[in-house]
């Protein structure tokens, strides 16, 4: 049975809480991973450690102690033009997908947020079927300029 630890900036994760989540989301995020200094950035906003921000929360999914699952969701401090929240990480243990973990850490992630999410998520990547089901639409197709 999956249970959920929630952190946020008033139960923040300990230094070596933060590196066992970056190393999770490193690993399985596969493809669709960022280097470990970028997840560790996105976890420090969420928990509002040495970045300034709006806060968040990462919420961590766990069977007998070990972490199956993990999402990070970045609060932009925005409405109505752009979603209150991104979630910008999302991973189920690899040996762990396909049992429903990845929905159900979702639908808590859904109930967690106030207000609207957005997600990025690539063409190819399974997960952008679970998304859709749960509500998520392409409204916009993403562009970026890189200085």
């Amino acid at each position: 049975m999956m249970t959920f630890v929630i952190y946020n900036p008033n139960q923040k994760l300990s230094d070596d809480q933060k590196q066992e989540v970056a190393d999770f989301l490193h690993t399985h995020l596969e493809n669709y991973g960022d280097d470990k200094e970028y997840i560790l950035k996105a976890i420090d906003f969420a928990m509002r450690d040495t970045i300034p921000s709006m806060g968040g929360f990462v919420l961590v999914g766990k069977e007998q102690k070990e972490i199956v699952a993990v999402t990070v969701v970045n609060s932009t401090g925005m409405k109505g033009y752009i979603p209150e929240n991104i979630l910008v990480y999302i991973a189920t243990h690899k040996d762990m997908r396909g049992k429903g973990i990845g929905k159900k850490l979702m639908q808590k992630a859904i109930d967690l947020a106030d207000g609207d999410i957005a997600l990025h998520v690539e063409p190819d990547n399974p997960a952008k079927h679970l998304y859709e089901k749960l509500g998520f639409v392409n409204k916009y197709l993403e562009m970026r300029f890189t200085k």
